[in-house]
């Protein structure tokens, strides 16, 4: 027995079946923040006062680089996912929310481009 109309039939609505791949990794990406995000406040602050040289000699160790672009990749990754909800679940222009969608994946990829290319400078220098 079918309860969808033969018209949200052909329009495709309905579950695109892909609802439980991005609430998983929401919870998962938010799973990861707590601890990275523990570290780096802790860090940050044990190392205030320090001058810019040796902020930068620590977070150019492999160890704090490796930490530092897992934190960058899990915060922009559970940004965007969380933007796309609000997007898709408040606005309801098709062109508008495609723009957003678009501009908003845009801006994380771009940043998290920036703050892991950002740290790979550090280490490599």
């Amino acid at each position: 027995m079918n309860l969808r109309t033969p018209l949200s039939r052909v329009r495709h609505l309905g579950s695109a079946k892909d609802g439980t791949h991005h609430w998983w990794a929401q919870r998962m990406t938010a799973l990861a923040l707590i601890p990275l995000s523990i570290w780096f406040i802790a860090s940050v602050l044990s190392m205030l006062g320090e001058s810019h040289q040796n902020f930068a000699l620590w977070a150019g160790g492999p160890f704090t680089a490796s930490l530092l672009i897992l934190l960058i990749l899990a915060t922009f990754y559970h940004a965007w996912l969380g933007l796309q909800v609000v997007v898709e679940d408040y606005v309801h222009a098709m062109g508008p929310k495609f723009a957003l969608l678009l501009l908003i994946k845009a801006a994380c990829i771009l940043l998290a481009t920036i703050g892991v290319i950002s740290v790979l400078v550090l280490l490599f220098q």
